[in-house]
């Protein structure tokens, strides 16, 4: 998929278990999601769901949990992405449920990106190659990921991406929900403005204050709905 710009990719929700994680899909949203797939790297696995509006061509919401039955490929002393094995996200989960952590932003390129960071001192991680298999074939991409999985401003920060041909929404059904914004807050909001500035993401609202990220959507079944970290 060649891109010119950057864009969302998709939202992040986090949960302790993936069937916790549908249910509260479900529960929140509406609707389910739709299929996903195992991370070997990470240990990890989804539910996705297709997301209109935004402004973004083929943004999707994605539902994340460790899965148990697995040992992560990636090396023993790096930690899984998200901030998935963080004590404190642990105990975020355990008392709220599942929640929006985190946002992904796929870029034109990848390596780019990234050294755009790390011009203005922000360490956005190691640029990994990662893959999983679905019924219509491998999907591939590069992905920045750190060695110590941190999401970095509390999650407001994307982790970047590049998708390598097939992007997951093309076998994704439409699901009735778009995406209508994206907000962000953040005591470090300078920061936070230049980084995005960094990477041509300047249409998103950054506010200083408390850190949270705010996504607004527009569901079929429970109309307006606002997906808000917990602290």
């Amino acid at each position: 998929m060649a891109e010119t710009r950057a864009h969302i990719d998709h939202l992040v929700v986090a949960a302790r278990t993936l069937d916790e994680g549908v249910a509260w899909c479900e529960t929140t949203l509406g609707v389910t999601p739709g299929a996903g797939g195992a991370h070997p790297l990470f240990g990890t696995h989804n539910r996705l769901l297709k997301l209109d509006g935004s402004g973004s061509p083929a943004a999707y919401l994605e539902i994340i949990a460790i899965d148990t039955k697995t040992t992560p490929t990636r090396p023993a002393h790096q930690r899984r992405w998200f901030d998935l094995d963080d004590p404190a996200m642990h105990t975020r989960l355990a008392q709220h449920g599942p929640q929006l952590v985190h946002w992904v932003a796929r870029v034109p390129h990848i390596g780019n990106a990234v050294a755009a960071l790390q011009a203005i001192g922000i360490q956005r991680g190691a640029v990994v190659s990662a893959s999983r298999q679905t019924p219509q074939g491998l999907l591939q991409w590069h992905i920045s990921v750190r060695d110590d999985g941190q999401r970095l401003y509390n999650g407001a920060l994307p982790t970047l991406i590049q998708w390598a041909g097939t992007h997951p929404t093309e076998h994704l059904p439409d699901s009735g929900v778009s995406l209508r914004q994206l907000r962000l807050r953040h005591a470090g909001a300078a920061g936070l403005r230049a980084a995005l500035h960094a990477l041509d993401l300047d249409g998103l609202t950054v506010s200083d204050g408390p850190a949270v990220l705010h996504a607004e959507l527009d569901t079929p079944g429970q109309g307006r709905v606002h997906l808000l970290s917990s602290p």
